[in-house]
């Protein structure tokens, strides 16, 4: 098409009106088909002149990217065109670097969901000069997650290999140590209560530990053993009232302001309140420590189509990319006492109420939780028919 187009360019003061007319009709039908095409594809493409300035851009970038309101084409730089901060700061230090990046990813809220896009900057090369440059984005969304399923499947497959053999092992030495270190109690408060002292306060430790260990044990056999769910209909906007109401104290000596956003109008769930209060609020302990110094705490429901969301926000220290896509794999933690399954549990516990849980964070500004939860589908009545009469 190109080389005809070309020809009839030189021959183009030897044609006449018609020819001309007609040209022209080829012409707009290619660029009708080319405009088709990119805006038919799934991958956003914006394409900039060599001054960096927008020039041409598919439904699909519009799609996956915000872009800034008004007239965005030939006015600006690209980067200013692009309302994400970090996708904006990407393109322009390597556009103005003169870089080629492939397969650079963003984490963009989209509603509530997490989006991964892919973002890669290819020179635009016509005979052999670059006349600018597009921007390639590629929706990985559904790729990385399938991939972060299969990582927490086989996690959890781990998981279960290692600690129901294990766990019984540990908890039988334990209550052993645990009666001796109370006979060992029982023999010292005998004694005269200066020489007793300095020994209760290390059997005072000893059970400290026992304690905790037992709490480790008990969590990692709940990890790995099925859940007796009982989904049944249920308030999810009651429920979170009362955990947040349980944890009011604590917020309050934290120095975090909880702000309560839910939807009046949320339907009636399936749901196991008891396992997925305590999903909630190993969520909500998570978001308090992220915020040793105060902060804000917004928690938030809302339907979306058929589903229904569970935001649990903080203004906390976020987490970088390496720690956010870890963090629901069994001994993963960040906690110097943690041990590295409350949120494979609050993952498992998602998954048997057929929700999917996933998480926007940004280290230094804070992170969010979205629980996705479906909708009970309506029943459905047919209309009876009694045959003629």
């Amino acid at each position: 098409m190109r080389g005809f187009v070309r020809r009839a360019l030189e021959k183009l003061s030897k044609l006449d009106g018609e020819q001309i007319e007609q040209l022209l009709q080829t012409v707009a039908a290619e660029n009708e088909r080319l405009a088709v095409v990119l805006d038919s594809m799934n991958d956003g493409v914006l394409v900039t002149d060599e001054e960096h300035r927008l020039i041409l851009v598919n439904k699909a970038a519009e799609r996956l990217i915000p872009l800034a309101s008004g007239r965005i084409i030939g006015d600006r730089p690209v980067w200013q065109v692009i309302a994400d901060p970090d996708i904006s700061d990407f393109v322009q230090t390597s556009l103005e670097n003169d870089e080629s990046v492939s397969d650079r990813e963003f984490a963009l809220d989209h509603g509530g969901v997490t989006r991964i896009l892919s973002c890669s900057l290819i020179p635009l090369v016509q005979a052999g000069h670059i006349r600018g440059n597009i921007l390639q984005l590629v929706d990985i969304s559904e790729k990385r997650g399938r991939e972060a399923r299969l990582r927490r499947a086989e996690s959890l497959a781990s998981l279960t290999t290692l600690a129901a053999g294990v766990a019984h092992e540990i908890k039988n030495p334990l209550g052993s140590i645990g009666i001796h270190n109370q006979l060992i109690q029982k023999q010292v408060s005998q004694l005269e209560p200066a020489e007793a002292e300095p020994i209760n306060a290390y059997l005072a430790v000893i059970n400290e530990e026992i304690d905790r260990l037992n709490k480790i044990v008990v969590d990692f056999l709940f990890a790995v053993r099925p859940m007796d769910t009982n989904l049944e209909d249920g308030d999810l906007n009651a429920l979170i009232a009362d955990m947040l109401g349980f944890v009011q104290y604590e917020l309050e000596q934290s120095g975090i302001e909880l702000i309560r956003d839910l939807d009046e109008n949320l339907p009636q769930l399936k749901i196991d309140p008891k396992y997925f209060k305590q999903a909630v609020m190993n969520l909500v302990k998570n978001a308090i420590s992220a915020m040793p110094d105060g902060g804000m705490l917004r928690v938030s429901t809302q339907t979306r189509g058929d589903q229904a969301l569970l935001r649990i926000s903080d203004n906390g220290i976020g987490m970088t990319e390496e720690v956010r896509d870890k963090i629901f794999e069994p001994y993963f933690t960040t906690k110097d006492f943690g041990s590295g399954i409350g949120l494979t549990l609050v993952y498992k516990v998602v998954k048997e109420h057929m929700g999917d849980i996933s998480v926007i964070s940004k280290e230094g500004h804070g992170t969010t939780f979205t629980i996705t939860l479906p909708l009970p589908q309506r029943e459905k009545h047919l209309l009876g028919w009694k045959g003629d009469s």
